[in-house]
């Protein structure tokens, strides 16, 4: 008998329960109330429990249907994530959309244009990778993405095309226990090569041996951002992060901004970019992460 159970029955036992009477739940689902109560009676008797103590002025879940209930819900959302997949296979919506970001980038604006796409495409199946540097670039070129975001201008190839975003603000920082921390005017670059600088490496092929914002002769190399910003933080040395990544700890006296002489500066912004491949045209899902990417942060 249970092969007899239909998708509608499901969900008129759901609109019950969450209304909290049949007269609610037939309201809810725009439907007369005699029409839900012989649902709920040959749901009844297909699963041969009282889903419904109707005893009272108000029907209360049974035990069985409060058990139950939970697997009703489950079976709704499966069926309801499958219609959606397949509304959006015929829309052409991407199946999948592997995306790589920048490690200066704010992750948590690429959260916000994530949870934007998914409300309309929620079958899009998102990976994101953090990479530094030539990373997210390479990965375009590899075809390990479909979009990147970059941040700053050292790399370009004829195969990406770049569309702005807001631009990312990077600060000099030091623990605040480090003796660069008391130094109340602006240093020099000749200072500061004589404390060791942690600075950020980046494996992948248009970056090796090339060096980015270095200005100590004494340097740390690490491999993630976190990675740098926890050194720094420890009082093994200064560098540059992303203002968003270090705002607390400025403002919580953990670390300390230093003033930089020259071009480097105490504060520097570089552009940052949406990028994909020209030969990449984008899908829905895509083209509606990109307008949620390029609106201005609040």
């Amino acid at each position: 008998m249970l092969d007899a159970l239909t998708f509608d029955q499901l969900r008129t036992f759901v609109a019950v329960a969450d209304s909290g009477s049949f007269r609610a739940g037939a309201a809810r689902l725009a439907r007369v109330q005699s029409g839900v109560s012989v649902a709920i009676a040959n749901l009844e008797a297909q699963l041969e429990v009282s889903l419904f103590d109707r005893s009272g002025h108000r029907p209360i879940l049974t035990p069985e249907g409060r058990a139950l209930l939970e697997n009703a819900r489950d079976i709704l959302l499966r069926v309801d994530a499958m219609r959606a997949r397949a509304h959006g296979l015929g829309e052409g919506v991407e199946l999948a959309l592997p995306l790589v970001v920048d490690t200066l980038f704010p992750i948590h604006q690429v959260g916000k244009a994530m949870t934007e796409t998914l409300a309309h495409y929620p079958s899009v199946a998102f990976r994101v990778d953090v990479e530094p540097l030539a990373g997210p670039l390479q990965a375009l070129l590899d075809e390990r993405c479909a979009l990147a975001i970059m941040v700053g201008d050292h790399f370009r190839d004829p195969r990406v095309e770049l569309e702005a975003l807001s631009p990312v603000e990077l600060v000099a920082v030091v623990a605040s226990e480090h003796p660069l921390a008391r130094h109340d005017e602006p240093l020099d670059s000749l200072h500061l090569a004589d404390h060791l600088q942690i600075v950020q490496s980046d494996p992948s092929p248009p970056s090796r041996g090339r060096d980015f914002g270095v200005i100590s002769t004494r340097t740390c190399r690490v491999n993630t951002q976190d990675t740098k910003h926890a050194l720094i933080l420890a009082g093994v040395g200064w560098g540059y992060l992303p203002v968003w990544q270090v705002e607390r700890d400025l403002r919580a006296g953990r670390l300390a901004e230093l003033a930089v002489r020259g071009r480097h500066g105490r504060r520097r912004r570089s552009d940052a970019y949406l990028a994909r491949r020209v030969d990449a045209p984008f899908g829905p899902a895509a083209r509606l992460l990109a307008e949620a990417l390029g609106r201005r942060p609040d």
